[in-house]
């Protein structure tokens, strides 16, 4: 398979930057004219002895701002571990260089555009989750790349990744137009990788979890619900769980991802943001765009909608169970689960109803795994598409449930029902332990050779704690990257069950994101739409969208309500001369508080920090 180089110098001169690349045995420099932009591939003999030295880990790739170019490199990574061999990196530092010596030639409303542009990929940079690797795919699942053919063995790195998980493919564009410079270009996911050692039974053996955010409608919280027209998800993630043990392989695969049909639900300053199905838009045609690609994908689809059954969650459900019904598909199977009913009152073990009523299917779409000898034992025949309002915290909780039930030893295959059981108690415990739920499948541990029949993975402290936190962790990563904030109810998830420390904590990060998606995410969904080339940068002397007027209300009432507010302080800490008086004073400026805070959240589209690239359609 073609690999990426892995070490590089970078040289800069005043005419051009030079990229060295440091492998053994190679004299290869990719030449970028400062001037022209014009990438050329030369040798180590060019690279002028004067030029400022120092080395990097990576090419992101080539962005064009106000100012000109800019290109993006990576100086600083950290191993996570070994991937059947391969040494996978997290880019950890970034930095971004202007070709441009000076940004003089610009008036001052194009410095102050550039400048904001250039914090916009600071941020994105900034978001915790890139991760790469210079001689294996990352984008692909296990299972993919068994069953891929000679052809598609030989293309390189950049040509064959999956592009929905390739978060620089905006930045590689002029890369991928000059096959000579591939070597150069390292395709980066953004997500999540955990790979730890583990002993079960005296046996070591690796366990790997990776999370692919997808980079097609990609966003924030609130301003990207839904499916686009192309049938592409918000925030779309694709997890796979991965063992290797003594040259045999497994892996487990599930997705999460917005309700795919036309939905928004956008902030306005209230806590919880009435989600509005769109009344003017054919929902089928994406809806069966985005499962003709699922099933195309991933093979049969098991659709997990956590979402509330009443409330204003309600109609979302009602619409959802109404589509899958009108698709009528053999290959798609629906099954809604009122998470936060079954399990108010802190009745976590009621997670169990849904793990046993999937349990079947599970053991029908199976799991991929190879024999040391390199022969295909079975293949995953289907997905369990999980989602919640966010698909971050009640789906990651049953996505680890899921992926348990895939690893955790078990009765054989053919055992009855009621025997064949994944015990998950430890996980689940809330005073007394619940009933265990049912996973027909044989493990993937015990067909390996690592778990005893019927063992318990709970029964081995050290890789239940390692599997419950990687979860947790896992979470956090999804949520921080969507949502602003670690996720919810990742006490459960580390402990096995609900503790009022990790209810404290929900309420911080509740109220954390309640601030973030109302008064920084349309900033950061410029940002992610600037990254990802979803908004392209016009050189010209033109006014860019970042220039857009706030209209009078944003700063004249809150303004007039601050003051009315400071005014009643006042007037309760300075009493008048009698007590009517004091209450007359209190009232009137209480009464005007009150009214302008009416009006402001009435008017609350108005007062967020809403997108300013992105036409508005698109959020909608």
């Amino acid at each position: 398979m073609p690999t990426a180089y892995e070490r590089f110098n970078l040289h800069t001169s005043p005419e051009k930057f030079y990229i060295e690349a440091c492998d053994d045995g190679v004299d290869a420099v990719l030449a970028i004219d400062r001037v022209s932009n014009e990438m050329t591939l030369t040798g180590k003999k060019d690279v002028p002895p004067s030029a400022n030295t120092r080395p990097i880990c990576g090419i992101m790739g080539t962005v064009r701002l106000v100012a000109g170019m800019y290109l993006i490199v990576i100086t600083k990574k950290r191993n996570v571990g070994s991937l059947l061999g391969h040494a996978v990196w997290k880019a950890v530092d970034f930095d971004i260089i202007s070709y441009k010596k000076t940004v003089l030639h610009l008036t001052e409303n194009q410095m102050q555009d550039n400048k904001t542009f250039l914090s916009m990929i600071n941020n994105v940079l900034t978001t915790d989750g890139f991760y790469f690797c210079t001689d294996y795919d990352l984008t692909h699942t296990l299972q993919r790349l068994a069953n891929v053919s000679h052809d598609f063995q030989e293309m390189s790195l950049l040509e064959r990744a999956d592009q929905r998980f390739v978060w620089n493919g905006s930045l590689l564009r002029e890369f991928l137009a000059q096959p000579e410079l591939h070597k150069f270009a390292i395709p980066v996911v953004h997500g999540f990788i955990v790979m730890k050692p583990c002993r079960v039974n005296g046996k070591i053996f690796e366990w790997i979890l990776i999370s692919r955010r997808s980079c097609f409608r990609a966003g924030v919280r609130y301003y990207v619900r839904g499916i686009d027209s192309e049938g592409h998800a918000a925030n779309f993630v694709e997890t796979e769980q991965i063992v290797l043990y003594n040259g045999g392989r497994a892996s487990f695969v599930q997705t999460r991802g917005s309700m795919p049909f036309f939905w928004s639900q956008r902030p306005n300053l209230k806590y919880k943001p009435k989600p509005l199905i769109s009344k003017n838009t054919n929902h089928m045609d994406g809806f069966q765009r985005h499962f003709d690609s699922q099933v195309l994908i991933y093979g049969k689809q098991t659709i997990l909608n956590l979402i509330n059954q009443k409330g204003s969650e309600k109609p979302l459900e009602q619409a959802f169970a109404k589509m899958v019904s009108g698709m009528e598909n053999s290959m798609i199977k629906y099954v809604a689960f009122d998470f936060h009913k079954e399990c108010s009152g802190m009745r976590w073990d009621r997670l169990n109803i849904l793990v046993d009523n999937v349990a079947e299917t599970q053991d029908e779409y199976s799991y991929f795994m190879v024999d040391t000898a390199g022969k295909v034992l079975s293949q995953q025949k289907g997905t369990f598409r999980s989602n919640c309002m966010d698909c971050l915290d009640r789906t990651n909780v049953i996505q680890s449930m899921l992926a348990r039930c895939s690893i955790q030893s078990q009765l054989q295959v053919g055992s009855p029902p009621e025997l064949a059981r994944c015990s998950i108690q430890s996980q689940l415990q809330v005073g007394s332990p619940p009933e265990p739920a049912r996973c027909s499948i044989q493990s993937q541990l015990q067909r390996m050779g690592v778990l005893h029949v019927a063992q318990r993975i709970e029964e081995q402290a050290d890789f239940e704690k390692i599997y419950k936190n990687a979860w947790a962790d896992n979470a956090n990563a999804c949520a921080k990257q969507y949502a602003g904030t670690g996720a919810l109810k990742t006490d459960f998830t580390r402990t096995g069950k609900r503790t009022q420390m990790g209810l404290v904590m929900d309420g911080v990060n509740s109220a954390i994101r309640y601030y973030k998606n109302n008064f920084s995410d349309g900033f950061r969904q410029d940002s992610i739409d600037l990254f990802l080339g979803n908004y392209a940068v016009d050189e010209t002397d033109g006014p860019t969208p970042l220039r857009i007027q706030k209209d009078w209300k944003f700063l004249t009432l809150p303004i007039i309500m601050v003051v009315a507010f400071s005014m009643c302080i006042i007037c309760l800490l300075m009493a008048g001369d009698t007590w009517t008086e004091t209450l007359a004073y209190v009232l009137f400026w209480g009464a005007a508080a009150a009214v302008t805070a009416a009006v402001i959240v009435f008017n609350g589209r108005d007062f967020v920090d809403a997108p300013k690239l992105v036409q508005k359609e698109k959020m909608d």
